[in-house]
């Protein structure tokens, strides 16, 4: 089967000219997020980087698929993680997912085998859902504790101190 026009986009073009394609082929969107919401490597976490980079807050096109990006959330590439958590993280997100998000985000924060760009992005998620509800903030005294955060890059530590001001 061969690449469609996106498909290709996706694994030659730089950023700049992804966006340009997505803005001269607006309807190639519902593609790149079925793409994104896939597991057909190389193009799916590619997809959903470009998604990440080219949706705008509240995106109306992407609150249906809220519940679908949650759901994949365990079972995605580190790479693909890391761009959910931020494509979730400019989102008002449903209520009733907030519980499972924000216990998604621990496990991943927690996991300190996995990248720091992908466990600042957590934590970052995490506490846009404590500013909603701060009866969680008893819980980031824990999570800051050393065995989470010693292995971090002074990049990550730095954004972690700024993120708690």
């Amino acid at each position: 089967m061969s690449e469609t026009r996106l498909e290709y986009i996706l694994t030659h073009g730089y950023k700049a000219d992804m966006i340009d394609y997505l803005k001269s082929n607006p309807d190639d969107l519902d593609e790149l997020i079925s793409l994104s919401l896939l597991d057909k490597q190389p193009y799916s976490w590619r997809a959903s980087w470009l998604l990440c980079n080219y949706v705008k807050k509240n995106d109306p096109r992407i609150i249906p698929h809220i519940n679908t990006i949650v759901k994949m959330l365990p079972t995605v590439s580190d790479s693909q993680k890391r761009e959910f958590l931020t494509i979730l993280r400019k989102m008002d997100l449903p209520e009733d997912l907030e519980g499972i998000i924000f216990d998604h985000c621990v496990n991943i924060w927690e996991d300190i085998t996995k990248q720091g760009s992908v466990r600042i992005n957590a934590l970052r998620l995490i506490v846009k859902i404590m500013e909603k509800h701060p009866d969680l903030k008893n819980e980031m005294s824990f999570l800051l504790q050393s065995q989470y955060t010693d292995q971090l890059s002074p990049g990550i530590k730095h954004s972690i101190k700024i993120l708690m001001k």
